[in-house]
């Protein structure tokens, strides 16, 4: 890996995510049901869903590729983690206000970073939670990067055949433009165009665009959460006065994204503002002591976010929300 470039790790990193042959799945694998976590929030319902679960190599310079990889591994060493390999998780959530079933971000699907068996278990998390992708209401998409939208098909044909969605008109301006299809076939950029146009675009017609400040339903607010991509946005629910934070790719690893907000991240289009809106999410999670939703922490993706030093640390759920 160190003699890689850079180009050829944005485009390999995540290939390493691979585990057997998608022809060999031919059904789902039997997950745990440690892959679905329910909570309470007020009178809402959270629950989040392991839609995969690997050990890449990384975190650098997945986090921290504007720095040399020393300092990557001083920081693992310090928190007690291998320096050269992590943990990734890629966790939809789905939350049930009541009057909708409203799920944020819709994993690999079939043609994801993680191929089945490994990722890609949308449907099946979802019927292992008790629901069915015929009653999910609405889909709200953070973003439009492949492992975000790939579970939006299946066979070619919706998975929520009854749900209108939801994503940032900025981000649907960026992915549609057809100058994202000049990327270099390998890249990140290049796969998720691809990707945009046949598992969303065909779906035009049942997009609701959404800006910073608008409500997506009530309870539900879009929070701008720019950098990863154009029009990345996170999103505030409420209900009861219990707060969460769902945040997207607002952090790759619990660990090194927080403890080092202004490190560059290697998936980040734009590397400057996705470090300024990492410190501004992190710190609006930390002053208002919110749960947050991680998309991609260690499972169940869920949990604290507290000032340390000139950094943050995340703070795993566990028994906090039991009673």
């Amino acid at each position: 890996m160190t003699d890689l470039t850079r180009r050829h790790l944005a485009a390999t990193a995540i290939a390493g995510l691979i585990v057997p042959s998608p022809a060999k799945a031919q059904s789902p694998i039997a997950f745990p049901q440690s892959g679905v976590r329910q909570v309470r929030l007020g009178t809402f319902t959270v629950t989040t869903l392991l839609d995969a679960n690997v050990m890449i190599d990384g975190p650098w310079p997945i986090v921290g590729e504007d720095r040399d990889r020393s300092e990557m591994d001083a920081l693992m060493r310090e928190n007690r983690l291998p320096p050269r390999r992590f943990k990734f998780c890629f966790t939809p959530t789905i939350v049930g206000t009541g009057r909708e079933t409203v799920l944020f971000d819709t994993g690999n699907g079939e043609v994801g970073f993680v191929p089945r068996p490994g990722g890609g278990q949308l449907a099946y998390l979802i019927a292992q939670a008790g629901l069915t992708p015929e009653g999910i209401d609405i889909v709200v998409l953070t973003h439009c990067h492949t492992d975000h939208i790939g579970g939006l098909m299946e066979g070619g044909k919706p998975l929520f055949p009854h749900a209108r969605y939801v994503v940032g008109e900025d981000e649907v301006a960026f992915w549609k433009d057809d100058r994202r299809l000049a990327a270099p076939e390998e890249s990140n950029e290049y796969k998720s165009a691809r990707v945009f146009r046949s598992h969303l675009l065909p779906m035009l017609d049942r997009i609701r665009f959404v800006k910073p400040g608008e409500t997506v339903v009530p309870g539900i607010e879009a929070l701008a959460a720019f950098g990863h991509t154009p029009g990345h946005l996170a999103f505030h629910v409420e209900s009861d006065g219990q707060r969460l934070l769902i945040w997207g790719d607002c952090a790759h690893h619990e660990v090194a994204s927080l403890a080092r907000p202004d490190w560059h991240a290697l998936f980040d289009m734009d590397k400057d503002r996705g470090a300024s809106t990492r410190r501004a999410i992190y710190d609006m999670a930390a002053t208002d002591r919110v749960l947050v939703a991680g998309y991609h922490t260690s499972f169940p993706s869920l949990g604290y976010v507290t000032r340390d030093g000139l950094g943050y640390r995340w703070i795993p759920l566990t028994y906090q929300l039991d009673r």
